[in-house]
């Protein structure tokens, strides 16, 4: 039986291995055509961080605007991939930090201020799209924010978590390296009353 505890050598990885994690959902939000959807047929709505798409509902071809063309569309892009850009430069300093045993825990907690920052401009980018796009764009029939928006909003509670460990991580330093030695506490029957 394999325990994973905190002091776990091999456990290193989970942070950059959930950091991973984020980074592929960011890309699935990133290209996603999923953001908003018509919620039942005839789908005639959809939209994506970067375009909104309508057709009629006989016509098979979407008619697409940029959202480009508007300063929160821009706004909304530019925070989230300024978040996204971050989180990749995130990963790569965990795989470093963990790899090299010098460097592990002298900027660890500088990667996790680092994911704070990409939270907060993927929160921003996450908040500014529906508040905007549902003021500015004119939506046909009954419509809901999908699943490239909610892979947007899995990535950035993930990369919360990753923040607070990687912010908690050196107060175990000794643990998680196993410098602390075991306390052992063991007591004979022959000793026993003076115990008392």
């Amino acid at each position: 039986m394999v325990v994973c505890g905190l002091a776990c050598w091999r456990c290193r990885w989970l942070l950059p291995l959930l950091l991973g994690l984020a980074i592929i959902m960011g890309i699935i939000a990133l290209a996603g055509r999923g953001w908003l959807e018509s919620e039942s047929a005839p789908y005639v709505q959809q939209a994506s961080l970067w375009e909104s798409c309508t057709r009629g509902e006989e016509d098979l071809n979407w008619s697409c605007e940029s959202l480009m063309d508007y300063g929160w569309g821009r706004a909304a892009a530019a925070t989230y991939l300024v978040g996204f850009v971050i989180l990749v430069i995130c990963f790569a300093l965990a795989v470093i930090a963990f790899s090299i045993e010098i460097l592990r825990f002298n900027f660890v907690r500088g990667i996790g201020g680092l994911l704070f920052v990409v939270a907060a401009f993927q929160i921003i980018g996450l908040v500014i799209y529906p508040v905007k796009f549902t003021e500015e764009i004119p939506l046909t029939g009954d419509n809901m924010f999908s699943w490239a928006y909610g892979f947007g909003w899995a990535s950035t509670v993930v990369v919360i978590g990753c923040a607070f460990f990687f912010c908690c991580l050196p107060n175990w330093e000794d643990e998680v390296l196993g410098n602390i030695k075991p306390n052992c506490y063991y007591s004979s029957p022959e000793r026993a009353p003076y115990l008392n």
